[in-house]
């Protein structure tokens, strides 16, 4: 006998029924034809053909154009605490394994392709830090939160707290609001600081996770760092958008002969010589605050020369509306780049945007070589982190590119 289930059925457009059935956990307000049964913003809802048929199960927005989220497409899935606690699990196994131990600073979380639509959790050390940027998570964190602590401390790992970043404006179009602070975890006393120390290819870094960028550190770029760091023995680098140096500090330990980073933010300038100090890298590495688009075209008649140049801008583009003029930008640093290296230099370059695919991205540097007057030797093309898995039939999760090339 067929089980009645007990969440409303959204109706949904033959376009989301194909998508879903191609693994996309996406349907958008134009897909959703109606609603039967109450509901509230964020509640668990059925997606059902325009026949009847179960598609997959789902949070709903009445605020974001992307109506539904899917969580499960399995009908006999029970939305309770152990469901929530088997795929906390399973990512948490899933770190483990394709990180080879290095879990001590790593994604832990990583929204759809961890089947946590809206959900990110970075671990930093002892320290968990989230963004929830859906209604349905939001709405779920005081089950999947406690959770989340209850699995890493019972696999050994310790955790002191989790601290919410909450403070995008993003949560707007899911009729959030947006804050930040420690979650309250029964029986646990939060420490007191909101800054902590990681070790990231055996880098010592700061990590301010209440007021950096993000989370407070990118952790997508962590082997990447490591790639720059195997070939700048003895070279002179300049290390543009540093933030808190991290490319910088990687390349100084891989033995470069000089390293400047540069970032237009004083802040994050003034982490990065933290760093530099905490790890013994001050006395090769200077830190310049200035806009990467001015500094690049003065550097042409400077006397400073670099042999080893490393671009690694934030998201020029953020909607598929700005491609065309965030491609222009991506030009504009890779081409003077190019122009500034001798023959037989080396750059680095990635786009930290999905929305810039790779065809686009690879295009842009083909131009930039052009009009540079050099070609280029490539030496790696690599992606995100394991931690940050893709996901082949979510194209949203497949966002960071990065190339090593020599200039010749």
């Amino acid at each position: 006998m067929k089980t009645e289930r007990k969440y409303p059925k959204a109706k949904i457009t033959k376009k989301a029924e194909i998508s879903a059935a191609g693994g996309h956990p996406w349907i958008y307000d134009t897909e959703v034809l109606s609603v039967e049964g109450d509901y509230e913003n964020g509640d668990l809802v059925d997606a059902v053909t325009e026949k009847g048929k179960y598609v997959g199960t789902g949070f709903i927005s009445t605020e974001s154009k992307i109506r539904i989220r899917l969580i499960s497409q399995n009908a006999n899935d029970k939305f309770d605490r152990e469901f929530f606690r088997r795929r906390i699990k399973y990512a948490w196994d899933y770190r483990k394994t394709v990180m080879g131990g290095d879990i001590s600073c790593c994604r832990v979380i990583f929204g759809e392709a961890d089947q946590f639509p809206g959900l990110t959790v970075d671990r930093f050390g002892d320290v968990l830090v989230t963004q929830c940027l859906s209604v349905g998570i939001e709405k779920l964190k005081d089950v999947i939160f406690p959770l989340l602590y209850e699995v890493l401390t019972a696999d050994g790992q310790e955790i002191r707290g989790i601290y919410e970043r909450n403070d995008v404006a993003i949560r707007k179009l899911e009729g959030l609001e947006e804050n930040k602070g420690w979650y309250p975890l029964e029986g646990v006393t939060t420490p007191e600081k909101t800054e902590t120390t990681i070790v990231e290819n055996g880098i010592k870094y700061t990590v301010d996770f209440e007021n950096g960028q993000k989370t407070g550190f990118f952790l997508d770029q962590k082997y990447n760092r490591l790639a720059v760091g195997k070939i700048a023995k003895g070279k002179r680098v300049l290390d543009c958008f540093t933030h808190t140096g991290s490319f910088a500090l990687n390349a100084a330990m891989g033995g470069a002969k000089a390293v400047c980073a540069v970032d237009v933010s004083e802040s994050a300038v003034e982490m990065a010589k933290r760093n530099a100090e905490a790890n013994g890298l001050s006395d090769r590495m200077s830190f310049c605050v200035a806009d990467v688009f001015d500094l690049l075209p003065e550097l042409e008649s400077s006397s400073e020369k670099y042999d080893f140049i490393i671009l690694d801008p934030p998201a020029f583009t953020k909607s598929r509306k700005t491609v065309e003029s965030a491609s222009r930008g991506y030009k504009e640093i890779n081409m003077r780049a190019m122009k500034l290296l001798p023959r037989g230099g080396y750059l680095a370059t990635c786009s930290c945007s999905h929305f810039m695919p790779n065809e686009l991205f690879v295009k842009m540097l083909h131009s930039a070589a052009k009009d540079a007057g050099v070609q280029l030797r490539q030496i790696e093309a690599r992606q995100q982190s394991p931690d940050h898995p893709i996901l082949w039939n979510v194209p949203e999760t497949d966002y960071l590119k990065f190339y090593i090339f020599q200039v010749i």
